[in-house]
């Protein structure tokens, strides 16, 4: 599946993208679906937050407990100082997570498809297994900032295994808050580790004193729907707040290997699903 310089491309930065691998009829196929999940989600039954200002040690149970299960997250800003909605539902919602690769049927193939599988392999995961899933909205005027981070943090292995694919469902780019890693980022040094202790409270541990890259030292990738970046789990990366009137919708996959030792202190315990 990967060329000899995509494999290089990788392990020299970290990251590797593949434009328009896949097509627009695909990713309407998997934006129809996120919609439906949304058209049968009720506001009223959760009004869950995902920000990443203070949610690293906030994380509250409908989060905790949504490792196999499809839940809706609401963007920081949807709300007004009513407390209500500002915007229709569908313009509110961040993401859709967690097992949507175990749950929906549009989700489930595009996990398994081959390309998937062969990528993994290619990149040096052996026995890849997936261990979330999510849908990103990234909505128009409220979509939120999402800071420096190492995916690493949150799916710790021994040793170090997760990449994350991560698929334009719609075009990205600086405009709209397009994924942003560093540009020299492959070999980073693990900087923190998110721990969820017995009694579900939650701890972002610092494991290096290193400080995050600067702004400047980012590369902005600007991509067509239908394609996918590839990167490991130390590469550092952001995208900024979406004040655009276009929504940036992706969807991704956190992948481990089944000969890393999961910890048993990351926040997602959900039994991993192999890919065939």
């Amino acid at each position: 599946m990967l060329t000899s310089d995509q494999v290089a491309q990788f392990q020299s930065h970290g990251y590797v993208c593949f434009e328009e691998l896949f097509s627009l009829k695909q990713m309407d196929l998997l934006k129809q679906a996120a919609n439906r999940i949304v058209d049968n989600f009720d506001p009223a039954s959760s009004q869950s937050i995902f920000s990443t200002k203070n949610a690293d040690t906030n994380r509250d149970d409908y989060f905790l407990t949504s490792g196999d299960k499809v839940r809706c997250f609401f963007e920081e800003e949807a709300f007004n100082d009513d407390g209500a909605l500002g915007q229709d539902k569908h313009l509110s919602i961040n993401k859709i997570g967690h097992a949507l690769h175990q749950h929906v049927m549009e989700f489930i193939a595009f996990s398994q498809r081959q390309e998937i599988s062969s990528i993994a392999k290619n990149v040096g995961v052996i026995e890849p297994e997936i261990r979330q899933s999510m849908y990103i909205f990234k909505q128009p005027k409220i979509g939120g900032e999402i800071r420096w981070h190492q995916d690493a943090t949150y799916f710790f292995t021994q040793p170090q295994s997760v990449i994350t694919f991560w698929l334009a469902v719609e075009d990205a780019n600086l405009t709209n808050g397009c994924l942003q890693v560093h540009k020299h980022g492959a070999n980073f040094p693990l900087k923190e580790q998110f721990t969820r202790y017995p009694d579900d409270s939650t701890e972002l541990v610092s494991l290096s004193d290193i400080s995050w890259p600067a702004d400047d030292a980012a590369k902005a990738l600007e991509v067509s729907a239908g394609s996918l970046v590839v990167f490991n789990g130390v590469l550092p990366h952001f995208s900024e707040a979406n004040r655009s009137n276009k929504s940036r919708h992706a969807f991704t996959l956190h992948v481990t290997s089944a000969r890393s030792e999961y910890a048993p202190e990351n926040w997602l315990q959900a039994a991993p699903l192999p890919i065939s």
